[in-house]
């Protein structure tokens, strides 16, 4: 299945340069929007905060939260020392490289069946708190460049109610959850936000709404999984599906006079310095895991995906369409593409018995 989630990837990231879809774009982007939304109403079913070991979960945030600010720093740092950009440009293009794809990564270590391992609970944690983190940084970023509006402040206002309700009222919603029952709720929840989106200008993406309503649905014990993991069923359909549009999603690629061997000198030592401040975890849990282990946690954090592109997206609607985002997109597609080979490093640092089916909190 990694295999052929690669394979869809780079299918779509071809598709995307070659072809224009710019008149079903709406379209493209309302069905991204409910795969998402579905493979992140997974996530927060199987996500679980313990209330009494609360205090835990903080060391969790600094590493989620340093862990995407490194990346976005190195890359802005690069953007301006030696690509001469402006800094607006480089800070949205740099935060591109911020957060670890909860989606892409989630969809890929299930599919290789790193579920049960330590490496898989320690990157669900972090990967999406990372990708909060890309998101809250986000948000005061936008009004630091394009100056105060009350949609701003009202996303920041939802994010925070959405994460208080993920925690205060965790799994005390007795709904379905089966495979429809997941693809009915995440289409119910991307139709009211774009919706919200079209009548007030509040620009919501999905992720947090959808991670939240996982979380408050309650998985009754008999059930291991949400959903069955069949070579043929709408589990895999949506996922493959949602790989296929991410590819499609990343903006035209322009080099303008730049020769192309400079180019990909640029995108190698880009995707080097994101890949280097994703490795942060390697320094942290020495008490909870081995070497191997922490440094399989570090190479699952490497893959990019919906939130990175989106970073790019609102940065073109700013107008920053310069080399520094061309550059921004080569790197996040180069990381897309390495997904499968970043999963296969994991599922090898992961062959040792005593550490290959770890249930460790």
């Amino acid at each position: 299945m990694v295999i052929i989630f690669c394979l869809l990837l780079i299918l779509g990231i071809v598709g995307g340069q070659v072809l224009d879809f710019s008149k079903i774009y709406e379209i493209l982007s309302l069905i991204t929007s409910i795969c998402l939304a579905y493979i992140m109403i997974e996530v927060g079913l199987e996500f679980s905060v313990e209330k009494r070991k609360i205090g835990s979960y903080g060391w969790d945030a600094v590493v989620a939260v340093i862990a995407a600010v490194l990346p976005a720093l190195l890359c802005f740092s690069y953007f301006v020392l030696f690509i001469h950009s402006t800094w607006k440009s480089a800070l949205l293009s740099g935060l591109s490289a911020a957060p670890t794809s909860a989606g892409v990564l989630f969809s890929m270590m299930m599919a290789a069946g790193l579920s049960a391992t330590w490496v898989f609970k320690k990157a669900r944690v972090l990967a999406v708190l990372d990708d909060l983190a890309t998101i809250l940084l986000l948000t005061p970023l936008q009004i630091f460049i394009t100056g105060f509006e009350w949609s701003s402040i009202a996303v920041l206002v939802l994010i925070a109610m959405f994460l208080f309700a993920s925690f205060r009222w965790q799994s005390t919603l007795s709904w379905p959850v089966g495979e429809n029952w997941l693809l009915f709720y995440a289409a119910v929840i991307t139709g009211i936000l774009f919706f919200i989106k079209h009548a007030t200008h509040v620009h919501l993406e999905v992720l947090i709404p959808a991670f939240m309503l996982g979380c408050l649905i309650h998985m009754p014990h008999h059930h291991q999984k949400p959903v069955q993991r069949t070579m043929v069923g709408l589990d895999t359909i949506i996922k493959g599906l949602f790989m296929f549009l991410v590819g499609l999603s990343l903006p035209k690629i322009a080099l303008g006079s730049v020769s192309l061997g400079a180019t990909i000198g640029h995108v190698v030592i880009l995707t080097i310095l994101a890949n280097l401040g994703k490795s942060f975890s390697l320094l942290c849990y020495r008490k909870e895991a081995s070497f191997r282990e922490r440094l399989a946690l570090s190479v699952a954090m490497f893959p990019r995906g919906e939130v990175g592109a989106a970073v790019l997206l609102i940065g073109i609607g700013y107008g920053f369409t310069g080399y520094e985002n061309t550059l921004a997109v080569l790197s996040l597609a180069c990381n897309l593409i390495l997904t499968g080979t970043f999963i296969w490093i994991v599922m090898r640092f992961l062959q040792r018995k005593d550490i290959a089916v770890n249930n460790r909190n």
